[in-house]
């Protein structure tokens, strides 16, 4: 990909079509259901997320579509077995354009994190 200067999610979808574009839009409707107060942004020049800090990214690749953030330690003992079979880093995972996007999964994934977000500014104000 060339390199970019996007200033907004919209902008960055342009950049897409078909599938990709597709699955980035129904995340981006999940993550508006599941934190309807949630900021877009652009981080690292892919759309980025802020509710009570980073809450998640994601970003489009010819074979998937990744969702990422510095997952915690508990994010990843929670859902260590909704994620077998997805290829996961310390920060990322990638769901395959060739399988059906686990839309329950990410409105999970999406939900635990505002949580822990939640938790953090309630543990900072005090």
């Amino acid at each position: 990909m060339a390199k970019t200067n996007y200033q907004s999610i919209d902008e960055y979808h342009l950049a897409f079509s078909g599938e990709a574009l597709q699955r980035m839009q129904t995340i981006r409707k999940i993550i508006h259901e599941v934190v309807p107060d949630a900021d877009e942004s652009i981080s690292y020049q892919i759309p980025c997320f802020k509710y009570n800090g980073y809450l998640i990214y994601y970003c489009a690749f010819p074979n998937h579509i990744s969702l990422s953030n510095p997952f915690s330690e508990a994010f990843w003992a929670h859902f260590k077995t909704d994620l077998e079979g997805y290829k996961t880093s310390k920060a990322v995972i990638q769901f395959p354009i060739n399988k059906l996007l686990p839309e329950k999964l990410i409105k999970r994934i999406v939900a635990f994190r505002k949580k822990e977000n939640e938790e953090k500014a309630t543990t900072k104000k005090k």
